[in-house]
């Protein structure tokens, strides 16, 4: 028996199985002959994209039947260590319980974390980069309630004016208001060292942005950054103090620490750089992909970018090139060409773009609409059939955005 192992359960570990799975049943390969196993510690695709909404504990899509209709196997655990040399995985499980497997492929699917920078104080700050500190967030935010109104109460620091603090910063009038009551006299300020908002979005969204965040009321300190935070509000970079009892970290991510156990070079986010195939320099059984990986998207110089919109296609191929290698077949090149984004602006509205710079193609109440189906069906599992995940699986690999 051949095994291919899997480090990872969110969008590239969940395609890069699937992929692997349609490639070894087209070739009448018996899942008893090739294994296809994932690792992570709970069988769910945590659905990182909407954690900034009200309820995160209902945005994990769960995997088991999935698995079980493809034949992938389960291994509920933390991979621990990569030892390249022996070509093992040591998992561990919820109870310190280790155990170790053996891979002939590897693919590295362990994904990213947000970047916690040495601010003074940055301990004391919410985020929305995963699934227990987004329903930490929320449970503080219904607590609030039961808190006297209070400037520090009322207001929430979000410290990061990129996709993510704004998609933050946006949805939190609604849901304060929804909390706190609609009279309530909340405040929102999104905090950067950029000189503006959104700024790798590029200048033609921008004005569309700001005059929303302007609508919503949500202000926009730019140029100083968070300096330090205290538990009761932030200081800025410039020496200003806004009290606040929600401070929400919102800037920067960083790939999986486990990359730094491969032998590989590695950017300034800690993604290895990969090859054409996604195949780790020099170790040729093993595959990086999503977050943990920087590939190449088109012949122009554009590179992947740690998003789901990525880590999908990103996945379906080091899926299928894991399988392809193992069953002596020729891998394929990952390639995507096309970039798009749908920048979530509230309860009502959204501004969807396309391009490397970017144009505005749809926005407002359209957007909106475009937004809610990638949200709540685009990057959801694939039904637990053969049929419908092996599609989405081919699609997700060969569609053009």
């Amino acid at each position: 028996m051949q095994q291919i192992i899997i480090i990872g359960a969110g969008f590239a570990g969940m395609y890069a199985a699937i992929a692997a799975a349609k490639l070894r049943h087209d070739q009448g390969v018996s899942p008893d002959a090739l294994r296809i196993a994932v690792v992570s510690p709970e069988p769910h695709l945590v659905i990182r994209p909407r954690l900034y909404e009200q309820k995160p504990e209902t945005m994990a899509a769960p995997l088991t039947d999935l698995f079980d209709a493809l034949d992938i196997d389960y291994i509920q655990g933390r991979a621990e260590t990569i030892d390249t040399a022996a070509n093992m995985v040591t998992v561990v499980d919820a109870g310190g319980k280790a155990s170790t497997h053996a891979y002939d492929r590897l693919v590295l699917a362990a994904g990213s974390d947000l970047f916690r920078p040495a601010i003074p104080g940055i301990e004391h700050a919410f985020s929305t980069s995963q699934l227990d500190e987004a329903v930490a967030l929320d449970r503080h935010l219904h607590a609030l309630a039961s808190r006297p109104s209070t400037p520090a109460r009322n207001t929430v620091v979000v410290g990061g004016a990129g996709f993510t603090g704004i998609e933050v910063a946006t949805e939190m009038p609604a849901r304060l208001r929804a909390i706190l009551g609609e009279d309530a006299d909340i405040r929102v300020v999104i905090v950067d060292r950029s000189a503006s908002v959104a700024p790798e979005m590029g200048a033609e969204p921008r004005p569309y942005i700001e005059e929303t965040l302007g609508r919503l009321g949500v202000e926009s300190k730019l140029g100083a950054g968070v300096g330090s935070l205290d538990g009761k509000g932030v200081t800025l970079g410039d020496g200003e103090y806004i009290e606040s009892d929600t401070v929400i970290w919102a800037a920067g991510m960083r790939a999986s620490p486990l990359t730094a156990q491969i032998p590989a070079e590695r950017d300034p986010l800690g993604r290895i750089i990969g090859e054409a195939d996604l195949r780790v320099p020099g170790i040729a059984n093993i595959f990086a992909t999503g977050d943990t990986v920087k590939a190449a998207t088109d012949a122009d110089g554009h590179f992947s970018l740690m998003s789901c919109q990525h880590a999908i296609r990103l996945g379906s191929f080091a899926g299928y090139n894991a399988a392809a290698d193992l069953l002596g077949l020729a891998t394929k090149p990952y390639d995507q060409p096309s970039y798009v984004t749908c920048l979530d602006l509230g309860t009502d509205i959204a501004i969807f773009t396309r391009g490397w710079t970017p144009k505005v193609e749809i926005t407002g109440a359209d957007a909106k609409k475009v937004k809610q189906e990638i949200n709540t069906v685009w990057i959801y599992p694939p039904k637990a059939d053969k049929e419908t995940a092996f599609a989405a699986a081919e699609n997700f690999r060969t569609i053009d955005f």
